[in-house]
Formats: structure tokens, sequence, C-alpha cells
């Protein structure tokens, strides 16, 4: 990818900045349309917003009760495309309310059977109603005073950064060229002041890049306004961020396969515990902050918040010590008059200031590929490029497998899991497991660093596998194992595996609550 860059004397037909899912996905709509495109990111592939959901492909519940008819009835589309095009990542999940007061049952009954209605052809099964008994069989550890039964709708689930890895695969194999630790420091400007190229460092060997560009796409999520404001410093911001945590726990916090939904919460969000790779997601909060960074940390009162909310609904409550990991996400919000960032629209925005950058942003996950497709349109018109028609609706995701349930604890991988498991039959000692608290081998690490443009521990630990994500401490003792295995596949050298090591265990540190309650805001 790197010579592919430095051996182009010509402007690219798009350059995207921002390797999220909004950036990746245009560079997979762009690329398989015929563009030559080329894709930056300034760290890892989702390292900021895209790895950090809350797992769900999902029409968005809440936002039918916001009277935002058209983007559940164009998220539940894409839903249902996902699925189709990513089996190995996309799959089904049942979704339990539980109804404590006499008029909820009928209340969201009904507003589920609209959510199926809208869904229609796309829809993942019928909601219905549930007794007392149905629901607890369900949901065991529900808690029962009070509870007088429930609804069941369907929505769908995913791994994020699994999926967004092998979207980028999928952009390279339509020639689409995509680097991540490629940071853009500036825009270069034609003689008539318009966006004509970036400039560009590698942030691993401080290489400078100069890119020309028939059009710049701005899509870098929480950090857009960053970006325009190298093209002109005067520019209103368009992003009013916002963070939202997740809690993790045991299995044993909420046994079965089915979620739990709580449509109004105190702070009038949509709470979700969810089952996911064997563990259970709680969350989620949303809380203003005034600048986005790259590895945000949870505040006390988020915590107190979903734990207190949490027991409320479970029949034993879970304490804090009781978190494997908490992770924090930020949402790039479109600013607008709300009087709060849960009301601010989930709806993507396309925008092009008087210099020709292109930005992108808002929308959500399961939007993506429809945003894709609106910006490459945009931009089409914007850079005068022959006009391509759109080519990801039915496009098969890399890694796409009709029966990812027979790989075992490598479905994620779909189709790619025959070369994990070749791997591992090469080197026995490399299909044990790298902790025995997660399923993780050391022939992911060897795959990831070959395959997958894994360039640190943290790439591995948090996107390419989730064991940050799922088990803080269990990451941390994988660590010096993983960092060896890369330094291999890398040629890298002692003195970065303990600088590898050192680096993660201080991030890990932010993953935890119990032990490390003094980097806690």
């Amino acid at each position: 990818m790197l010579e592919k860059i430095a051996q182009r004397d010509r402007p690219w037909d798009m350059v995207i900045i921002g390797g999220g899912a909004t950036g990746v996905g245009i560079a997979l709509d762009a690329a398989s349309r015929g563009y030559e495109v080329l894709l930056i990111e300034q760290s890892d592939f989702g390292k900021a917003t895209s790895s950090r959901s809350t797992k769900l492909v999902h029409g968005g519940v809440r936002y039918l009760e916001q009277g935002n008819i058209s983007l559940v009835m164009e998220a539940l589309k894409e839903r249902g495309l996902l699925r189709a095009n990513a089996p190995h990542l996309v799959h089904d999940l049942a979704f339990i309310v539980p109804n404590y007061d006499w008029w909820e049952a009928p209340f969201y009954g009904m507003g589920l059977k609209v959510y199926d209605l809208l869904a229609g052809k796309f829809g993942f099964g019928p909601s219905r109603l549930l007794s007392r008994s149905e629901i607890l069989e369900y949901i065991p550890t529900l808690r029962t005073d009070g509870l007088r039964g429930g609804v069941i709708y369907y929505d769908g689930q995913f791994d994020d950064s699994r999926l967004l890895i092998n979207l980028a695969s999928t952009a390279a194999e339509y020639g689409g060229v995509l680097i991540n630790y490629m940071q853009a420091t500036a825009l270069h400007m034609d003689a008539e002041g318009y966006v004509s190229g970036v400039e560009a460092t590698d942030m691993e060997t401080h290489t400078k890049y100069s890119i020309g560009a028939k059009v710049v796409i701005n899509a870098t999520g929480a950090f857009t306004d960053k970006i325009r404001h190298m093209a002109d410093p005067s520019l209103e911001t368009m992003i009013a961020p916002s963070q939202g945590i997740h809690l993790v726990f045991d299995r044993s916090l909420m046994p079965g396969n089915s979620a739990i939904m709580v449509p109004k919460t105190s702070d009038g969000r949509v709470m979700f515990a969810i089952p996911w790779h064997k563990h259970i997601i709680v969350g989620t909060t949303d809380t203003p902050i005034d600048e986005a960074v790259l590895d945000p940390r949870p505040m006390e009162h988020e915590i107190e918040f979903i734990l207190e909310t949490a027991g409320e609904y479970l029949s034993v409550a879970p304490r804090r010590e009781d978190v494997l990991s908490v992770f924090v996400g930020i949402r790039p919000l479109v600013r607008s008059g709300a009087s709060s960032t849960a009301a601010l629209s989930r709806d993507h925005v396309i925008h092009i200031d008087g210099s020709g950058l292109l930005t992108i942003c808002g929308g959500k996950w399961t939007t993506f590929r429809k945003m894709a497709e609106d910006c490459v349109d945009h931009a089409i018109t914007l850079a005068r490029l022959g006009e391509q028609p759109c080519k990801t609706r039915d496009l098969k995701i890399h890694g796409y497998h009709q029966n990812p349930e027979s790989l075992g604890e490598l479905s994620v991988y779909g189709s790619d899991a025959l070369e994990i498991q070749e791997i591992m039959h090469q080197d026995k000692a490399l299909a044990e497991p790298l902790d025995p608290r997660l399923p993780y081998t050391g022939a992911e690490v060897v795959f990831a660093s070959r395959n997958e443009m894994a360039r640190t521990v943290d790439d591995f630990l948090s996107r390419r596998v989730r064991a940050l994500f799922l088990n803080a401490d269990a990451s941390v003792s994988m660590a010096p194992k993983v960092a060896q295995l890369m330094a291999q596949e890398l040629n890298k050298d002692s003195k970065w595996v303990s600088d590898q090591v050192s680096a993660f265990n201080s991030l890990a540190g932010q993953y935890m609550i119990c032990s490390k309650l003094h980097q806690v805001n």
C-alpha cells in the first residue's frame, strides 16, 4: 500500500481521510465502482468510535418514538442487506422488553408491531407479547418483583471492528488503497483556493507524502472539525460530541441467548443488556463532552448510572468488582437546536465547504453503506468524474460464509478461518489459547499481522480480536506473548516488544474500574 502511494505521479480520484465505518464504507463503494481511491487513517482502523458501539445492527426503536420514520425504515433495510452480505458477522438477536406497569405491554407492543411493519421483507422475526413465565424462560435472572410480562422483538447484532477490517479487505480487493497510521497534517489548496490534495505523514517512519486528489472526503467522525479547519480556521464547528460507556460482565449475570431492552431510563435513553462473545454488555450513557480524544475515559457518574439502572432490572444487582471491562465511545453528533445530545438526529449530513472539501458526518453503523453511496454520488459530481452506479447493495463482504457456526470459535473470520486453522496445523503451539479466560490464539496474532495490518499489540487485542473489550485483565496477561509473536512477523526488536507491552498495559488500565479507580474521572 505504501509503495502505491510512493509510486503515484497523478492525483487520485478520491482521497478519504478517516478509517472508521464511514470512511472505509466510502472506500469500498468507490473502489467497487472502479474509481482510484486512497484512504488514510491517523491511528488504526476503527480506533475511535467504530470499534466502541453497542454491537447492534438495528433500525433504532427510539428513533421511532422521535417520529423519524424515514431513518428507521432506511436502517431496517440496511440491517437486512448487511445480514445477507456478511452472515459471518451479523446475526439475529431476540430482545426482551420487561413490563412492570400495566400500560407498558400494550404500549410497547404496539410500537414494536409498527417496527415490524416498517421492516417489511427485511424483517428478522415478528414481535409478540409474553407472559411473566415466558419472560423468565428467556431471562431467568430478571427481577421478578412486580414483573407482569413483556414483549419480544428481533434485531441484529454484529462485531463492529471485525466487520470494519473485512470491509477494508474487500475495498483492497477492488483496488482501493487503505493505510492506517498515516495522518493528514495539512490540505493542499490550488490557485483558486480549492482543496487539491493532502499532506500526510507516516506515523511509524515519519515519512511525509504529498498526495494529489480530484476530491478530498473528510470522514473523520468526532474529529470532523479539525480537518475542516485545515482548509478554513474560521468555519463554525459542526460536531457536538457526546460519549457513551458500556460495562462488560461475565455471562452468569444474564444466562441465555436473549438481550434486554429498557425503553426509557432516567436520562431518557434506551439501555441494553446484550450477550456478546460469551459475555454481557450493558450500556449506554449520553454525556456531552467538550473535545473528542482517541481513548476516551469513563466518568464516575456514568459507571454508577449503568450499575444502578441494571440493578433495577436484574435479580442480583451487578457490582463494580464484577465489571471485566469498560469501554467508551464518542458519538459525532451534528449540531442542531436540540436541548440534549440524546435528542440530536442520527441522520447523516453531507456538507461541502467553500474550499470544496466534502465532509460527511453523523449517521450510525447500521446505515454506513447508504451513507457511503450518498457520499460517493456527491464526490463524483464534485470531482467531475464519469458516473458509475453503486454496487454495494448485494456485494458480499470479505469472509462471507453461509454456515459460520460450523467454524466454532473462529466463526467471525468466516472463510478466513481456514487459513488460521492451517497456521495452527503447522505449529501446534499457536493453537493454544493466549489466556484461558478467552478463546484467542497465537495463530490469530500471526494471521492479523500478515493479513490485516495489525501494527501494535493494541490493534490486535482491541480490534482484530476483542480481548481488551471483554476482559481487560486477561488482555494484559496476553500482551507479552502477543508482542513477541508480532515482533517475529513484523521484524521488530526486543525494545519494540517491551515498549508495546508497556503502552498496552497503560491503555488497559483505562478499561478497568476497580484496580484503576484513580484513572477514572
